[in-house]
């Protein structure tokens, strides 16, 4: 498992320059990460060992196991509210066959492996576009100024660099913050995708699926149907027809056990809230990326609460001389450089700014 699962360690290395947010990156590497994880674990389940055990009379085991598995098993959803064990065999299996329009089946355990893998891609696109997009800016203008420790020489030069950039591209870095935007925009429009495409994977069952799982303790003991069972059932029903020695059809009706959806259903109640916590935060962030472009009186004081060194008056000082990408490429250079260099370059810069700006 160490050896399956040890190549994922790459999506959550510690990054040497920052340049988004940490909910961006739990929607880009952790939610990558931990679908990729998921996908593996299920794929190793189900082609390491046996997915799907049949029990049938007169017929292979493997040649009922081998179908019922490429084709579909089904329950009765009114089975599942029947006492095991007088009314029913298993939960969701019942005798009454005939009701056609009453069976469920189930399809979607040969897919799971490869539907979280895509979903794993879907998550890793914002983060390919922002890299796209980015371009190494801040890499090259932060220049390992993180760390303040450096000859005196090589500091003030670096400085001068930074200020003949940020003076020759002021009101330049519009497009720059607004892509960044659109990218958080792009992560949350994936989660409510996904989590859509997801309900309708599962017949509808997903989105209530984790409510019915937190409720299904408080109800009565005689009212309980566990949720968990009902989307992942782990007993269910295969019909297999085949010809008899005088040609006439034979209908051999099996019973199925399913010990992949052990793992299924602990995969997806842990997806489930993962999923449901990063669409809440990313609603917050985007509603809050909002705010910053349609308040710039907001600007400086958030300057000002990531980096308490620099006077709130120099932050609004400068804040009315630049524009929201300027600002954004500020706050991005202030979280890959020593905080005392950046100080002297922001309360520098806004010098700067004021005797171009009169000049």
């Amino acid at each position: 498992m160490f050896k399956l699962l040890g190549g994922l360690k790459d999506y959550l290395k510690y990054q040497d320059v920052i340049v988004d947010s940490a909910v961006f990156r739990m929607h880009n590497l952790f939610t990558t990460a931990l679908l990729m994880a998921c996908s593996l674990i299920i794929t190793a389940s189900q082609y390491v060992g046996n997915p799907i055990q049949c029990i049938v009379d007169g017929l292979p085991g493997h040649v009922v196991n081998t179908f019922c598995w490429i084709s579909s098993t089904f329950t009765m959803p009114d089975a599942f509210r029947r006492q095991v064990g007088r009314e029913v065999a298993h939960p969701g299996v019942a005798n009454d066959f005939g009701a056609e329009d009453a069976k469920k089946y189930y399809t979607y355990y040969q897919w799971v492996c490869f539907v979280l893998f895509f979903q794993a891609l879907a998550c890793y696109v914002p983060k390919v576009l922002w890299d796209v997009f980015e371009g190494g800016l801040m890499k090259t203008l932060s220049m390992r100024l993180k760390f303040g420790i450096c000859h005196e020489d090589e500091k003030n030069a670096k400085k001068e660099v930074i200020f003949d950039y940020l003076l020759t591209h002021v009101r330049c870095h519009n497009l720059y913050a607004l892509r960044y935007f659109a990218c958080e925009c792009l992560c949350l429009i994936n989660v409510i995708v996904q989590l859509y495409l997801m309900n309708k994977f599962f017949d509808g069952e997903f989105l209530s699926y984790g409510w019915r799982v937190m409720n299904f303790s408080e109800q009565a003991q005689e009212d309980r149907m566990d949720p968990m069972v009902y989307v992942f059932p782990r007993v269910t029903k295969c019909i297999f027809h085949k010809y008899g020695a005088s040609g006439s059809i034979q209908k051999h009706d099996s019973l199925c056990i399913l010990p992949l959806n052990i793992v299924n259903e602990k995969t997806y109640i842990f997806i489930w809230f993962w999923f449901m916590i990063l669409a809440s935060m990313l609603t917050v962030l985007v509603l809050y990326r909002i705010a910053i472009v349609a308040s710039p009186r907001l600007r400086p004081r958030l300057l000002n609460a990531r980096h308490r060194a620099i006077p709130i008056e120099v932050c609004r000082s400068l804040c009315r001389k630049i524009e929201l990408g300027d600002w954004w490429v500020l706050m991005l250079l202030g979280r890959n450089m020593d905080p005392m260099i950046y100080r002297e370059i922001i309360c520098e810069l806004t010098k700067r700014i004021e005797t171009r700006h009169q000049n």
